[in-house]
């Protein structure tokens, strides 16, 4: 990166720390990219999580949302995670825990609750369950996967490009919404 390129997303990383609302925050992630990270819950970075790859997509002109929104809600980062750009993760009510080793690719959503009710009459006034997520070890989740609640996925597994996962997936496997 240029030396005008450092300065400038220097600067994009302070405003989102500042548009932060987190307070309980245990650790510290490397941010490449900014991220914004919101909450009453706790969001715990490990050693050596990386968030934002230089050389790919989407770095310039987007930013890494992470949100425990409750009390009680959690969202762990495990040790050496790798997070590519445009990522989000949500924890309404239950954890979200993303195991040591993973990588995880470019525009990836991981969220533990539908966010609003299925029931047409409580849609709006209600957030629905929340369930945890469970990511395992090492454990390769490719670009544009949505992972949703109550999804536990074993240590070595990999999550094709595409994918939008709502089952468990087994660990040392391949999964794929594609045939």
């Amino acid at each position: 990166m240029s030396r005008l390129s450092n300065i400038l997303q220097s600067f994009r990383i302070w405003k989102y720390k500042i548009l932060s609302s987190h307070k309980s925050i245990d650790g510290k992630a490397v941010l490449h990219q900014p991220a914004q990270i919101n909450g009453k819950g706790k969001v715990c970075f490990r050693e050596s999580v990386h968030i934002g790859v230089i050389n790919s997509p989407l770095f310039y002109n987007t930013y890494a949302y992470i949100e425990a929104r409750k009390e009680g809600s959690e969202i762990i980062f495990g040790r050496d995670v790798a997070i590519n750009n445009n990522f989000c993760a949500i924890a309404n009510e239950a954890s979200i825990t993303i195991g040591d080793r993973t990588t995880i690719g470019l525009n990836c959503s991981i969220y533990n609750c539908n966010f609003h009710s299925l029931n047409f009459q409580n849609r709006r006034s209600h957030t629905g369950s929340s369930t945890a997520v469970i990511i395992g070890e090492n454990v390769f989740i490719g670009n544009n996967v949505s992972i949703w609640k109550g999804v536990t996925i074993g240590d070595n597994a990999v999550i094709a490009a595409g994918s939008t996962v709502t089952v468990n997936v087994a660990a040392g496997t391949t999964f794929s919404n594609f045939s």
